[in-house]
């Protein structure tokens, strides 16, 4: 069996039970501006990722991030973490939210490494600026859209980074954004993910636990 070394997740839907912008649009009045966005399928997602992070203008990381805390973690996503670092496995989360949202479900669960987007803060308010991860804008190569991050980039760029091969690799998340690296990974999960997703999975589980298995 493979000896896995790194395991590359996904945030909102994956080690997180919610999508942390929808819980925070919910709680600031924007949800259906957010919706609107989501929904244009004329937009490039990258573009939309940029539109999305305007209607945060103004308001105030510190609440931003109270809000975050509330959503609750995945089934298991502590327990999971846990072994993976007694294992001696490094762990990375891949999001094409915030970074600061990232960096705070980074430190609470003892992951190593975050890749996401930078959200422009100028003393806790936040301008509505966006910095994306996909600085590039390469498509993803499992796709012809073009992301706010390219997770399969992430993944070739964390391999070299750490001297460690794509099929040394677990890779698990839920969405469109998460095929890349689900396709690359040598061991792709699909958790609680789409027929879509799915069906470029190694694995689908609706349990983190899963992972445990194969290390």
């Amino acid at each position: 069996m493979t000896k896995f070394r790194l395991v590359l997740f996904d945030m909102d839907g994956t080690l997180l039970k919610d999508r942390g912008i929808f819980v925070i649009a919910e709680k600031k009045g924007f949800l259906d501006e957010l919706w609107r966005f989501i929904k244009d399928e004329s937009m490039e997602y990258y573009e939309r990722s940029i539109e999305i992070a305007k209607l945060s203008k103004g308001f105030s990381k510190t609440e931003f991030l109270k809000i975050f805390r509330t959503v609750p973690l995945q089934k298991d996503a502590e327990t999971v973490i846990k072994e993976l670092k007694n294992k001696n496995i490094k762990t990375a989360i891949a999001t094409d939210s915030y970074k600061f949202l990232a960096d705070d479900l980074k430190e609470r669960l003892g992951i190593d490494f975050t890749f996401a987007n930078n959200l422009i803060i100028d003393d806790d308010i936040i301008t509505g600026e966006l910095e994306i991860y996909n600085t590039e804008l390469k498509e993803d190569f499992s796709s012809d859209r073009i992301y706010s991050i390219c997770k399969s980039c992430v993944l070739e760029q964390l391999c070299k980074e750490l001297g460690i091969a794509l099929v040394e690799v677990i890779a698990v998340g839920d969405s469109k954004v998460d095929i890349g690296m689900i396709k690359k990974a040598g061991l792709g999960i699909a958790l609680n993910a789409s027929d879509e997703v799915k069906k470029h999975a190694d694995l689908v589980s609706d349990n983190l636990r899963i992972i445990l298995e194969y290390i």
